[in-house]
């Protein structure tokens, strides 16, 4: 069984986030949270985010522009896609998040008869249909009903890909990218604790720094620095989630001291990285 659900809290100006995992869903992260001040930096997820707008608005940039999102509408974005996030309106938004793992996705497209990887022709949609199984699913998966939430999170998935999804070619990615880009990300994930400078990556690969830098922003959607931050968090929870200490962990990716790995990961994910092992390491 999942925690506790927080309480309403009628103060507008409060904020509460908690990520977590259900057992009915096991290759999906959820969130629930109300934000109000928080403002995500430009950062990218491995996998897919559904999020169900159930009041205020959010508004974020996204490889596609800017969308503002208010209640009943879905803020999706796809795997590795940079994106930002904050409140649209004073009193901010609330939500409630899912994140599949791209191939659980891609099976429910196959079934639909969508080939390659699964894409979407917006972000900020309105399809009242998905948004509704949606809302439906989290509200069962914080319930418990291991069979409620796995049955409509695959039907709302499938209803949004029906009025909103579209193949993504599979090449659309590698046609832009340039191999020096690619050996560089390979080089900062392996020396996440490590990293070498600018001059240095550049060397190494073969290639001037600033034609590296805005080959690996073109391919990657952030420069190298930045990039390597979105490693080393992605990094830390899968670390989390396994149960070690946030400190440790900082160490470990990369992050000067715990403080540090805690400033990038609310910028990240909205939550400090002890909240997040204490939801995600429980299962």
């Amino acid at each position: 069984m999942p925690a506790a659900v927080h309480p309403a809290v009628d103060d507008p100006r409060t904020e509460r986030a908690r990520y977590w995992r259900f057992s009915g869903l096991p290759d999906t992260e959820m969130l629930t949270a109300r934000f109000v001040t928080t403002h995500f930096t430009r950062h990218t997820h491995p996998t897919y985010t559904f999020g169900i707008i159930t009041g205020g608005v959010e508004e974020y940039a996204h490889p596609g522009g800017t969308s503002r999102v208010g209640p009943g509408g879905l803020a999706v974005v796809g795997p590795d896609e940079v994106h930002t996030g904050h409140a649209g309106v004073p009193e901010g938004w609330t939500y409630r998040v899912f994140y599949p793992e791209p191939e659980r996705v891609a099976g429910i497209a196959r079934e639909l008869g969508l080939r390659g990887t699964p894409a979407f022709t917006e972000s900020g949609i309105h399809a009242p249909e998905a948004s509704r199984l949606l809302h439906a699913a989290h509200v069962a998966a914080e319930r418990g009903d291991r069979l409620g939430s796995s049955s409509l999170v695959r039907r709302g998935i499938a209803a949004l890909l029906r009025t909103h999804g579209r193949e993504r070619p599979p090449q659309a990615r590698a046609a832009a990218a340039r191999p020096q880009a690619a050996l560089a990300r390979e080089v900062l994930a392996s020396r996440l604790a490590g990293p070498p400078t600018l001059e240095e990556l550049a060397e190494e690969v073969g290639l001037g720094p600033f034609a590296l830098s805005r080959a690996f922003s073109a391919v990657y959607g952030l420069p190298p620095h930045a990039y390597l931050n979105q490693l080393r968090v992605d990094r830390a929870r899968g670390l989390l989630a396994a149960g070690r200490a946030p400190a440790e962990v900082a160490a470990e990716v990369g992050f000067t001291d715990q403080a540090h790995l805690s400033r990038h990961f609310r910028r990240h994910l909205g939550v400090p990285p002890g909240a997040y092992r204490r939801a995600l390491a429980g299962g």
